[in-house]
C-alpha cells in the first residue's frame, strides 16, 4: 500500500511539472506572437512576380504542360531504340495418357498447337521497328515540346503583365489613400480659417457652409481611397500570400528609360511567345502529314530471342540436349489496301497544316500592330510623367497662394475650394499616369521578351 501510495505522489508531481512547463511556453508564445505578427513583410516587383509563379493556377497549368510534353519528347525518342522483354511463362496442357511412338516414355498433349504437357519459357526478347512513322513522330514529340516552352512563356509573361499592373495599381492606391487623407486635412483646416474669420465678421457664413461641404465631399474621398486600397492589396495579395490579409509593404523602384523602336522590333522578332508558338503550331502540323504519310511505306521489324523454351526449365535436357538457344526473325509489313483511309488521314493532316498557317500569319500581323500601339502607349505616358509631376506642383501651389489670398481677404471661398479641386485632380492624374506607363511598359515587354 506504501509502495502504491509513493507512486501516485510521483505520477501527480510529473502531472504538475508537465503543466507548469505548458503554462510557461503558453505565455512565452502570447508575448512574442503579436510582435513576430506586426512586421510587414517588404514585397518588391521581382519578389512579387517570383511568389506568383507558384500560386497562380493558370502558370502552374502551363509549367506542368511543358514538363509533361518535355517527357512526351522522350518517351518518342526512346521509342526508335530496340526493346528488351524478359519472358518467363510455365505452360501446362492436358496430356493423352499415351507414350509417344517415337521415343515410349513421352506423353503427347491434347493440344497439338502446344509444344509438351510441360513446357518452360524463360526468354530475352530483343524487338526494333524501322519506319518513317516512329521518325516522324519525334519530329511531332520535338515540336509540341517546343510548342508547350513557347506557351509557358506566354502565360509567365502574361502574369508578369498582370502583378506589374497589381503591383503599381496598388503602390497608387496607397499614395492615393494618403493624399485623400492630406487633402481631407487640408478641408478640415480650410473649414476652421472660414469659421474664424466669420467669427471676426471678415465673411459671411456662406463661406462657411461652402467649406463644410468640401470638407464633408473629401471625407467621403478618403473614405472610397481607404476601400480601394483595400481591394488593390487584397487583389494583389491573392497571388502572394497563402493568406491574401497578409500585411506587406510594396517598395518601387523609378521608371526606367523607354527602348528606341528599333531595339523594340528586333527584340519581338526573336523573343515573341505567341509567335514561337505559332510557328511551333506549324511544325507540328506538318509532322503529323508526315506521320499520315508513312503508312503508305513499309515498316522493316527485327525480333531477336535468346533462352528456354522446353518441356524442362533446365540448361541442359535429357542426353545432354542444351536447351539455351537463340532465334532471329526479320518482318517486312507492305501496305497494300485499306480503302483510302491513309488518303482522308493525309489530307485531314494537310488541312489542319493549312490552318496553322493561317493562325501563323495571323498572328504575325497582330504583332505589328499590337507592337506599334504598345510602343505608342509606353512613349505617349512615358513623355507625360514630368507634366504630370509639374501640373500636382503647380496645382499645390496654386492652392497655397488662393489660401493666402483668401486669408488677406482677396479672394473668394470659390476660388480656394476650385484649387483644391485642380490640386486633387492633378495628384490623382499623376498616380494614375505611373500606373499607366508601368502597365504599358509591361505590355510591350511582354510582347519583346525582354523582362
Amino acid at each position: 500500500m506504501l509502495l502504491l501510495m509513493s507512486g501516485f505522489a510521483l505520477w501527480m508531481g510529473a502531472l504538475g511539472a508537465a503543466l507548469v512547463v505548458c503554462a510557461q511556453n503558453a505565455d512565452v508564445a502570447a508575448n512574442s506572437g503579436p510582435q513576430t505578427a506586426a512586421q510587414p513583410q517588404m514585397i518588391t516587383l521581382e519578389e512579387a512576380i517570383h511568389r506568383a509563379e507558384g500560386n497562380e493556377p493558370t502558370y502552374a497549368a502551363a509549367l506542368a504542360q511543358s514538363k509533361v510534353s518535355s517527357l512526351d519528347r522522350l518517351i518518342a525518342r526512346n521509342g526508335l531504340l530496340p526493346g528488351v522483354v524478359y519472358h518467363n511463362q510455365y505452360l501446362y496442357t492436358q496430356g493423352t495418357g499415351l507414350h509417344a511412338q517415337s521415343t515410349g516414355s513421352a506423353i503427347p498433349q491434347v493440344f497439338i498447337a502446344n509444344n509438351a504437357v510441360h513446357e518452360y519459357t524463360s526468354q530475352a526478347s530483343i524487338n526494333e521497328t524501322f519506319g518513317l512513322a516512329g521518325l516522324a513522330g519525334v519530329r511531332r514529340a520535338d515540336a509540341e515540346s517546343a510548342m508547350a516552352a513557347a506557351e509557358l512563356e506566354v502565360a509567365r509573361r502574361g502574369l508578369v503583365s498582370a502583378v506589374t499592373s497589381l503591383f503599381y495599381g496598388s503602390l497608387a492606391a496607397d499614395h492615393k489613400l494618403a493624399f485623400a487623407e492630406r487633402a481631407h486635412q487640408e478641408a478640415v483646416d480650410f473649414t476652421s480659417l472660414t469659421g474664424k474669420r466669420e467669427h471676426g465678421r471678415e465673411v459671411a457664413h456662406a463661406d462657411v457652409v461652402k467649406a463644410q461641404l468640401e470638407e464633408q465631399q473629401r471625407q467621403r474621398d478618403f473614405e472610397d481611397a481607404k476601400v480601394a486600397a483595400e481591394k488593390a492589396r487584397l487583389e494583389l495579395g491573392v497571388l502572394l500570400f497563402p493568406d491574401p490579409r497578409t500585411p506587406y509593404t510594396l517598395q518601387a523602384q523609378d521608371a526606367p528609360p523607354l527602348a528606341t523602336r528599333e531595339d523594340v522590333e528586333q527584340a519581338a522578332a526573336r523573343n515573341n511567345p505567341e509567335l514561337k508558338s505559332a510557328l511551333a503550331a506549324v511544325s507540328v502540323s506538318n509532322a503529323e502529314v508526315l506521320a499520315a504519310r508513312a503508312a503508305y511505306l513499309p515498316d522493316l521489324g527485327l525480333n531477336v530471342t535468346y533462352g528456354i523454351d522446353a518441356p524442362e526449365f533446365e540448361v541442359n535436357g535429357p542426353g545432354g540436349m542444351r536447351n539455351l538457344g537463340y532465334s532471329a526473325s526479320v518482318t517486312l509489313d507492305i501496305p497494300v489496301w485499306d480503302w483510302f483511309s491513309t488518303q482522308h488521314r493525309v489530307k485531314q493532316s494537310e488541312i489542319r497544316r493549312d490552318s496553322a498557317k493561317v493562325a501563323l500569319s495571323s498572328t504575325q500581323r497582330q504583332l505589328i500592330a499590337r507592337l506599334d500601339e504598345a510602343y505608342s502607349e509606353a512613349a505617349a505616358a512615358r513623355n507625360q510623367l514630368d507634366s504630370l509631376d509639374l501640373s500636382a506642383t503647380t496645382a499645390a501651389e496654386s492652392l497655397r497662394l488662393a489660401k493666402l489670398r483668401y486669408t488677406g481677404g482677396e479672394a473668394t471661398v470659390l476660388e480656394v475650394v476650385d484649387a483644391q479641386h485642380a490640386y486633387v485632380a492633378a495628384e490623382n492624374a499623376r498616380e494614375d499616369g505611373r500606373v499607366r506607363y508601368e502597365a504599358a511598359r509591361a505590355e510591350l515587354q511582354t510582347l519583346t521578351g525582354t523582362m
